[in-house]
C-alpha cells in the first residue's frame, strides 16, 4: 500500500484574509491549508469575486437574509470545493500529458515520499508509460485539505431588535454551522480554548459523528498549547460523541498572531509528553467517545485515527526533520514565511514588501488586539499609520463597522470592541476625570492603554481586498499583519516551489544573517515575557502572581535541561550543536539568577 499523502507540512491559517483562499492556490499540489470562516462579510465578498473571475451562478446573501452568516459560509466553502475539485482535475491532466509539469512536481515532494519514489519509477520505465502514469495518477494523488478555522472566543452574542437571539446564532455558532452545511469532508480547527457552548452544538451535527462505514466527513482539529489542554478539551469532546482527530501544538510565543503564553512549558517538553503520552490520551477519549456514541445507537470498536502536529518558529529542513522524527510528529505547520509567497497566500504588496525588508527588532509582542491577548505584529503597518494620525487628531478608536470583537459589555449589554472610537472616548473620558490625581508618566501610560487597540476585524481582512482590486468602503484602516518572530530571518519574495524545496532541504530561502535555533529563540522570548511581566508589577505584585513566577522559572529550568539533555545525544544539529548547547547552559544561569519577589518583599 503506498502513503497517499503527498506532503508532510501544512499552512496554518493567518489573520482573516491571508490563508482566505489559499486552497485554491496550493491544493491542487495536495498541500493542506487553513481558512478562517470568522468574518462572513469578507468571506461573501470573496464568494463573488471567484464567482466573477470563474463564470459561476452566484446569488448574494445580504444581512437581511434569516441565518446569513452560516449562509454565506456554507456557500463560498461550497465553490471553493468546487473550484479545488476543478483545478486539481485540469492539473492532473496536465502531469499525464507535461514532461516538465511532471518533473516540477516531483521536485517539490520529499525525498520519503512514496508517490515521488512511484512517479520515479514510471518515468525511468521507458516508452510505455503514458497509460501507467494516468493510472498511477488517478489512484494515488490527492487533492490538499480545504480545512476551516474557528477562534472559540470570538462568538459574540447577536440580536433582533434588542432582543438577543439564540446561542445557535453567536458569531462561532453561525460559523460552526455554515461549515456542517457544506460539502467539504475536512476538519475544523478549533482555537483559543474551550467554549463549552460551542463544543456541545458540534455534537448535533452528523457529519462529525461516525457515519454507516464508521468514518468521519467532517474532523475536529485542536489546537492545544499543552497536553494538559488537550486532554481536557478532548475528554470534554468526547462525552458529546465528538472525536477528535487531531491534536495541533503551537508554541505560546514563538507563532503569528495572538499569542497563549504557558507558564513556561517549552514546545520540546510538551511534545515530549505528547508522543510519550498518546496512547493514553486515546485511550482514555475513546472509553468516553465509545459511551457517548452507544446512546446514539453507534458503536465503534476501535478507535479513529489521531495525528500529532506541531507548529510555531519552524524555519529550516533540519528542524522539520527533527520534529517529525524525534517527536513522531504528523505534519509540520509553516505559516509566517508563506506570507512572501505570492501563490499561496493573500497579501497586498505593500505589505510584503514591509514583512520582506523588516529586521528581527521590528517583530514585537503587541498589545493592539481587544480580545486583551498579546498579539504578534511588526511596525510600520499602515493600520499603525493611520491609528497614531487619528489619536493625534483627537479621534482615537475605529468606527467599528463589523463589530466581530465586540465582546466588552463594560458600556454596552450588546457588546462593544475595545478598539472602537465609542469606547475609547468614553474611557478617555473616565481617565480624564483622575487626571489630576496622576503623575504625567502615569497618565500618559493609561492613555496608551486604551488607544493602543486597533482594529483587527478590518485591519485583517484588507490585504485580500487590495491585492484583488476589491473596493473597501468606509473609514480606512490600512492593514493589519499578523507574522511571528521567525519572519525576521525571510527577507524576499519566493515562488511557492522554492518555499517548499526550502521545507524539503533542497534549496535555503533564508536570509543572508544569523537565525538561532527555534528552540533557543523560544526559550528567549519566554525569558523576556518573565522578566517583562515581573517588571509589569512594579512592586505591586500579589502571593498568586508570585507563585506563578515561580512555577513558570522552575518550568523553564526544567525545560533547558530537557533540552540539553536531547541536544547531547541527537545526530540533528551536528553542526551547531556546541553552540546550542553552549546558549542553553548561558540562559539556564540566567534563569536560575534571575530574582523572582517573595512575600516579605510584597509585605515591605
Amino acid at each position: 500500500m503506498i502513503n497517499n499523502k503527498l506532503h508532510n507540512f501544512h499552512i496554518p491559517v493567518m489573520g482573516l484574509a491571508y490563508t482566505i483562499d489559499s486552497p485554491l492556490r496550493v491544493a491542487h499540489f495536495g498541500i493542506d491549508s487553513v481558512v478562517s470562516i470568522v468574518d462572513d462579510e469578507l468571506i461573501e465578498k470573496m464568494h463573488a469575486f471567484y464567482s466573477k473571475k470563474f463564470s459561476l451562478p452566484y446569488t448574494e446573501i445580504t444581512q437581511k437574509m434569516q441565518d446569513y452568516r452560516a449562509k454565506r459560509i456554507t456557500a463560498y466553502l461550497n465553490t471553493l470545493d468546487t473550484l479545488v475539485k476543478n483545478k486539481f482535475e485540469a492539473f492532473c491532466n496536465e502531469l499525464a500529458e507535461s514532461k516538465n509539469s511532471l518533473d516540477n512536481f516531483m521536485q517539490m515532494l520529499p525525498s520519503t515520499s512514496e508517490i515521488k519514489k512511484g512517479f520515479q519509477e514510471i518515468v525511468s520505465g521507458g516508452l510505455d508509460m503514458a497509460d501507467s502514469l494516468k493510472n498511477f495518477i488517478s489512484e494515488h494523488l490527492q487533492s490538499g485539505s480545504i480545512d476551516v478555522n474557528i477562534m472559540t472566543k470570538v462568538d459574540k452574542t447577536n440580536f433582533n431588535k434588542n432582543m438577543p437571539l439564540p446561542a445557535i446564532y453567536n458569531d462561532a455558532h453561525a460559523a460552526l454551522r455554515g461549515f456542517a452545511n457544506s460539502r467539504l469532508n475536512s476538519s475544523l480547527v478549533l482555537s483559543a480554548g474551550m467554549n463549552p457552548s460551542l463544543f456541545s452544538y458540534i455534537a448535533e451535527f452528523s457529519d462529525f459523528l461516525p457515519d454507516a462505514k464508521r468514518q468521519l466527513n467532517k474532523k475536529i482539529i485542536l489546537k492545544v498549547s499543552d497536553f494538559r489542554s488537550a486532554m481536557i478539551q478532548g475528554s470534554f469532546l468526547a462525552k458529546k460523541g465528538v472525536w477528535v482527530s487531531e491534536y495541533r501544538i503551537e508554541s505560546g510565543l514563538n507563532c503569528g498572531g495572538h499569542a497563549f503564553a504557558t507558564d513556561g512549558l517549552l514546545l520540546g517538553p510538551i511534545m515530549e509528553e505528547f508522543k510519550n503520552r498518546k496512547k493514553e490520551l486515546v485511550t482514555s477519549t475513546f472509553q468516553l467517545v465509545q459511551k457517548a456514541l452507544q446512546q446514539k445507537d453507534i458503536v465503534l470498536h476501535e478507535p479513529p485515527q489521531v495525528k500529532i502536529t506541531v507548529q510555531g518558529g519552524v524555519g529550516t529542513a533540519e528542524e522539520h526533520e527533527f520534529l517529525l522524527e524525534h517527536y513522531e510528529a504528523d505534519s509540520v505547520g509553516w505559516g509566517s514565511p508563506f506570507l512572501l509567497v505570492p501563490e499561496a497566500t493573500a497579501t497586498d504588496p505593500a505589505t510584503r514588501k514591509l514583512l520582506a525588508e523588516a529586521k528581527e527588532n521590528d517583530f514585537y509582542r503587541s498589545n493592539i488586539s481587544p480580545l486583551g491577548v498579546p498579539f504578534n505584529t511588526v511596525k510600520g503597518t499602515t493600520n499603525e499609520k493611520l491609528k497614531n494620525q487619528r489619536i493625534d487628531n483627537n479621534m482615537a478608536g475605529s468606527s467599528c463597522p463589523k463589530k466581530l470583537l465586540a465582546l466588552s459589555r463594560e458600556f454596552d449589554e450588546k457588546g462593544i470592541c475595545t478598539a472602537s472610537r465609542k469606547y475609547q472616548q468614553l474611557k478617555l473620558h473616565e481617565l480624564e476625570k483622575l487626571q489630576d490625581n496622576l503623575c504625567i508618566e502615569e497618565y500618559e501610560s493609561r492613555v496608551e492603554d486604551i488607544t493602543v487597540k486597533s482594529c483587527l476585524c478590518v485591519g485583517l481582512a484588507n490585504p485580500a481586498y487590495l491585492e484583488n482590486n476589491i473596493v473597501i468602503k468606509g473609514e480606512a484602516q490600512g492593514v493589519v499583519v499578523c507574522p511571528g518572530p521567525n519572519m525576521a530571518y525571510f527577507d524576499k519574495e519566493v515562488s511557492l516551489k522554492d518555499m517548499v524545496c526550502h521545507i524539503y532541504g533542497y534549496k535555503s530561502v533564508l536570509a543572508a544573517t544569523y537565525r538561532p535555533n527555534m528552540f533557543i529563540k523560544e526559550l528567549v522570548l519566554y525569558i523576556d515575557y518573565l522578566i517583562k511581566d515581573i517588571e509589569a508589577a512594579a512592586g505591586f505584585c500579589t502571593s498568586a502572581q508570585v507563585k506563578k513566577w515561580n512555577l513558570f522559572k522552575k518550568n523553564l529550568l526544567e525545560g533547558i535541561s530537557y533540552y540539553k539533555n536531547v541536544f547531547s545525544i541527537s545526530g540533528f544539529f551536528t553542526q551547531s550543536k556546541i553552540e546550542i548547547l553552549e546558549q542553553f547552559q548561558y540562559l539556564y544561569e540566567k534563569v536560575s539568577f534571575l530574582h523572582i519577589p517573595c512575600q516579605e518583599e510584597i509585605l515591605a
